[in-house]
């Protein structure tokens, strides 16, 4: 059994100790620390927003979260079953003092998570992450009497509303998608995406949807992350029905994936870079996206004459750096688009409306759109953290492996090379160390990543 806690919040299997896992206990002390900051800080009203994907545990950890909130006086505003972006935007929509999203993103069944976001539907800065694992450490809550308790209403319109505001964004282009005939194949791993993507592409005007594991039940087909590996079913589907292309979502619904006509993967690195073409078309401006994702948006930056930057990995990370840098565009390579003319934060909505906006006005095939951008590729690997490592130690045996390189330790350690680069990282929610390495060819990146995995295993 394991249980993560980090800045962005506490991450656990169900079942097991307290303490060791994702308990009752642990549920209602979290969340009975987060709504103590919350009314400690006095910041907006004393208002949460929750939502939750559709794991089997969904019900019981909402359960626990909203009445712990109530508890320390809170106010709580069940959005029910509902996307991550969608709980984001209810939270400004809303005016609410903070959310609690309820999902282990693209973690397996077995997992559940409380994802906290501030008053602005953005998860906590690390200061304010920090203050409130302080204060769940110490168990130092503001439990109020029976005449304080807070309030608890639900309001399940919001992912209707989240569609018609992705529908209103400026470059949305509805007339050019529904000119363009698409039939397409979605697999929703049995979450909250069933609900919204099926209902999100037939307001955009698509003109067939295929529905692969789209009932809510929380009961994954498969691993629920999008990677080539787990998305066999899709892929054949597409091919079989003939369809244009094929999207498919984690069970939170801010990461996308897109399948070719042809069955193959467009890459979910490629998801961000493509879409970043098309926005930069149109607006030009900064892009930004997180150390571990390709080099190609940098690229496709600069052949539109704009700048890009990276950032540490973690949404709230890129979130900082593209408010820094006024970036019109920007994520993470995992599939996650942040367009900030919707809101900050990653929205695998606003993703497809904008991918679907591009490919339709482009009136190519979804293979041949991808044809059109840098080729690299990234092996990733990932070994099993059972201690701790000397980051310090590894960074010299590193620099002593590799002298040509540039060291970045913003994020882990980074090392630029001239045909690439290697990443090494804790993961902030699991017990691994991430090592992603890219090159122009597959061969090469996977050399790489095996010899620093080596490096890493002999510390």
């Amino acid at each position: 059994m394991s249980l993560i806690k980090s800045i962005s919040g506490i991450r656990g299997t169900i079942g097991g100790k307290p303490g060791e896992a994702l308990t009752p206990v642990d549920i209602v002390k979290f969340a009975s620390a987060y709504g103590t900051w919350l009314r400690r800080r006095g910041r907006g009203p004393l208002r949460v927003v929750t939502g939750r994907d559709a794991r089997v545990s969904g019900e019981m950890v909402a359960a626990l979260v909203n009445a712990s909130l109530r508890s320390v006086g809170i106010d709580v505003i069940d959005a029910g079953l509902a996307t991550t972006p969608t709980v984001e935007m209810a939270v400004t929509g809303l005016g609410a003092g903070g959310g609690i999203i309820l999902t282990a993103s693209h973690n397996p069944a077995q997992w559940n998570a409380l994802k906290l976001l501030n008053e602005a539907g953005e998860f906590l800065s690390d200061a304010d992450g920090r203050e409130v694992l302080a204060l769940a450490a110490a168990e130092d809550f503001d439990y109020v009497t029976y005449d304080l308790l807070g309030r608890e209403t639900h309001d399940g319109s919001w992912t209707e509303k989240h569609i018609k505001a992705v529908m209103n964004m400026p470059l949305t282009d509805c007339v050019a998608i529904r000119n363009a005939g698409f039939t397409i194949a979605v697999d929703a791993v049995n979450s909250v995406g069933g609900i919204a993507i099926p209902a999100l592409l037939k307001a955009l005007g698509v003109r067939d949807v295929i529905e692969i594991y789209c009932e809510p039940t929380g009961l994954f087909p498969h691993n629920p992350e999008p990677l080539p590996e787990h998305l066999a079913d899709i892929s054949r589907a597409v091919r079989e029905s003939g369809a244009d292309l094929g999207f498919v979502v984690d069970p939170d619904v801010d990461r996308l994936a897109v399948v070719c006509e042809d069955g193959s993967m467009f890459g979910e690195e490629y998801t961000l870079v493509a879409v970043a073409d098309y926005v930069l078309r149109h607006v030009k401006g900064p892009t930004v996206s997180n150390m571990s994702s390709s080099r190609a948006l940098k690229d496709v930056t600069e052949s539109h004459g704009c700048t890009y930057t990276s950032a540490p990995v973690g949404e709230v990370n890129v979130v900082a750096e593209m408010k820094r840098t006024g970036a019109v565009i920007g994520g993470e390579g995992n599939g996650g688009v942040i367009y900030p003319a919707l809101h900050f934060g990653r929205d695998a909505l606003a993703g497809i409306a904008l991918f679907l906006s591009h490919l339709a006005r482009e009136r190519v095939a979804c293979s041949e759109l991808r044809k059109r951008y840098p080729s690299y590729y990234i092996a990733k690997t990932k070994t099993e953290l059972t201690g701790d490592i000397d980051m310090g130690r590894l960074r010299t045996a590193l620099a002593e492996a590799y002298p040509e390189a540039q060291i970045d330790s913003r994020d882990g350690i980074k090392l630029d090379l001239p045909s690439g680069w290697v990443q090494i990282r804790k993961s902030n929610t699991e017990p691994i160390i991430r090592i992603y390495a890219e090159d122009i060819a597959r061969e090469p990146a996977e050399k790489l990543a095996e010899q620093v995995s080596s490096i890493v295993k002999n510390l």
